[in-house]
Parts: C-alpha cells; structure tokens; sequence
C-alpha cells in the first residue's frame, strides 16, 4: 500500500510511521523538518507547506490513501494555535480532495467525544483542569471532525484515542468505539501511542469505517 502521512515526525505521527513501516508498507512522509526521520528504503520524506494547497495535492496524488497527523504545536498555549489549526486543516482536506485520492485517515482527539452525561468532553466536568492552557490547540483537533462531516466526496475517518495517550506498549489489544469516551473498569480512559498506531493501520488495511469518528481504547 502506498500511505502518505501528513506530520510523520509529531508525536503520534512518528508512531503510526513505524507502524506502517513495519508493515512492510510505502510511505511518503511529508513534514515540515526532514532532518528528524531515519532513511528506509520503503521510505520517502519531502519536506512541504500544509498551506501551499497545489504542491500538497500534487504530493499526495497517486497514494492509496491520506494519514493526516497535522499538529501545529498543539501543546502550545494561546488562541492563535486553534486558528492555525482549522487553516492547516482546510488546506489538507482541500488537497486531498484535489488529488483524487479519496480514501482519508485523521489523527483526531478525545476532545468531540461524548461523555456518559451526554456531553462532548471538552465541554464537560470531566475534561482536566490541566489541560486548560492548551484548549485553543484541543479545540483546533476537535474542529477537524467538524471540518469533515460536511465533506462527502472523501472517505474519511476521524480516530480519536482515548483521553490519555501516552508511550506504552504495542499490545494489539484495544476496543473500538464510535460516539462516547471509552473507560476500562478502573474508569480509566487510554491507550498507547503505540496501540493506537496499530488501530489506524489496520484501518488503513482494512477499512470497516465510512464518513464517520471511531474511537480506540482499552
């Protein structure tokens, strides 16, 4: 399969990399610095702006399917980051819809999911206190699915982890949800990054999901 990923050098990016290349896949990382990703022979790197709609399309044509990691610096504080966001994510649903690769993967986060209140978590009694400087970029991922649920013409996945994702362990062993935080029986809501990389490969592989959000968790 022939993958391009959109931010393979961020955080979660840099996980579903080394999951598709372990998978014996082609992939096309397009990031911003090219200097941080080791050489592979299934491996391409191009260094591109999000925002440059006609290069990025050009880049993305000719690939089984989009894996948008985008991230500009979500753990930044102040509102400026949630504005940079929803034009990053503009410009990369405009360039995959001009590619005419139709088949998109979004790296989402917990933030649109609802909690057992009814609730979108980022709404509610339960989102973290810790967490508040860093609303804007949250608020950014959670626009994304907004973004896509008026975009019939891409067959999109938004996959949105768990509250807490965190390095871990490569277990394959995680639930699937779609509308509602997952919890374990501690009431704990997570999954590995590497997990959670696992999931969106195997819904590369094999896609179950259409035009909809789907959640992983343990």
């Amino acid at each position: 399969m022939k993958i391009a990923l959109i931010g393979a050098t961020g955080f979660v990016g840099s996980k579903i990399l080394a999951e598709a290349l372990r998978r014996g896949h082609h992939v096309t990382a397009i990031v911003r610095r090219t200097q941080r990703i080791a050489p592979h022979r299934n491996l391409k790197v191009v260094q591109a702006d999000v925002l440059r709609g006609d290069e990025l399309a050009g880049l993305l044509a000719g690939h089984d399917v989009v894996i948008s990691s985008y991230n500009p610096a979500r753990g930044v504080p102040g509102p400026e980051v949630f504005h940079r966001h929803v034009r990053g994510h503009r410009a990369i649903i405009a360039a995959a819809k001009k590619s005419g690769v139709r088949r998109f993967l979004a790296v989402g986060g917990a933030a649109s999911l609802k909690t057992p209140a009814g609730v979108e978590f980022l709404d509610s009694p339960e989102f973290p206190a810790a967490f508040e400087p860093f609303k804007p970029g949250i608020r950014g991922t959670r626009e994304l699915y907004y973004l896509l649920k008026k975009e019939p013409g891409l067959d999109w996945v938004f996959v949105a982890p768990s509250v807490m994702i965190v390095p871990g362990q490569r277990t394959g062993r995680f639930r699937l949800g779609t509308d509602h935080v997952l919890y374990d029986e501690k009431g704990k809501s997570h999954i590995s990054l590497q997990d959670y990389a696992v999931a969106m490969m195997n819904e590369a592989e094999h896609p179950k999901h259409h035009h909809e959000r789907i959640t992983v968790g343990y």
